[in-house]
């Protein structure tokens, strides 16, 4: 009797345990404990406009990783650093075209050139010199001029200033100080890029030569010296450097713009996964042991998260 009195009290024991384990359980509709943060505001405008200001300030805002953050500065940095070497190189380098055509292109030589020829040649490299073949370089009335300074009594006849179709106007002064020609972005322009203007090169009269240019349905003259030649190298390589300079800005831009996306995206996520509950489950149940009288071995709790 005594021992079947301790048989069900170890039975009465291990139900009471499992009850007292179970019920919580029952009575609740899940097993899962959510473990919800107090909502929060969230601005995505705010990293935006800092990485539109200054690129990397909205990763920075965003805790992404610092690499995000140090890429973007790099990449606004090497942007401002190029774009300063290359403006100031561009400029160097048209300050020298600049001081080559004030040594090498005259407004007297290029009235003599015009009116007169190369020299008096009827013909260069075989080919016959006509007016007609070489137009271009015998009109100084073409489809562009340049603009002529003009003082003292010339001023006072004609104006300040008078363009270049009323050079022959003007002829017997052009040898002077009284006639300047301005020296202007146009002026340093029109003189390599138009055949109108080649006699003005001191070496237009004994080195003057052509280049063909095929054009889709016609082949088009380029009049050209070897002093000309050189001066186009050079605002060529002035140009260039003006042309990574603007390259530089659009990255610089690009930066700006891919900042502030990235920033505003990574917010938004970030958003999301905080408006997402963490969910843990758990499970309590009993552990089977055939050893022990009343069937029970331990108890088993699992947390999944």
């Amino acid at each position: 009797m005594e021992m079947k009195g301790e048989l069900m009290l170890k039975f009465f024991l291990t139900f009471s345990l499992f009850f007292l384990l179970l019920t919580p359980m029952m009575a609740q509709d899940s097993s899962s404990v959510v473990i919800i943060e107090e909502p929060s505001i969230n601005y995505p405008g705010k990293p935006l406009i800092m990485s539109l200001v200054l690129p990397g300030s909205g990763q920075y805002y965003n805790k992404s990783p610092m690499w995000k953050t140090a890429s973007f500065l790099g990449v606004e940095l090497g942007s401002i650093v190029a774009w300063d070497y290359f403006i100031k190189k561009a400029k160097t380098l048209r300050n020298e075209y600049w001081g080559f055509a004030d040594s090498y292109w005259d407004l007297y030589t290029w009235y003599l050139f015009t009116e007169n020829g190369p020299n008096g040649k009827i013909e260069h490299n075989g080919r016959q010199w006509t007016e007609n073949d070489f137009r271009a370089m015998s009109n100084y009335e073409g489809t562009h001029h340049l603009l002529l300074h003009l003082s003292g009594n010339l001023a006072a006849q004609y104006g300040e200033f008078i363009t270049s179709d009323s050079l022959g106007m003007i002829s017997g002064y052009l040898d002077s100080d009284l006639v300047n020609v301005v020296r202007d972005r146009h002026f340093y322009e029109n003189i390599g890029k138009y055949d109108q203007f080649v006699g003005g090169w001191s070496d237009a009269n004994t080195d003057w030569y052509w280049e063909e240019k095929q054009l889709e349905d016609s082949t088009e003259i380029v009049i050209k010296t070897p002093l000309k030649a050189d001066y186009l190298d050079q605002r060529f390589e002035s140009n260039k450097m003006l042309d990574m300079a603007k390259f530089s800005i659009t990255a610089l831009l690009f930066n700006h713009v891919i900042s502030g996306l990235e920033a505003v995206l990574t917010n938004q996520k970030q958003s999301r996964e905080k408006q997402n509950p963490t969910t843990i489950e758990t499970d309590v149940s009993l552990l089977y042991n055939p050893y022990n009288p009343g069937g029970v071995g331990g108890v088993a709790l699992t947390i999944n998260f």
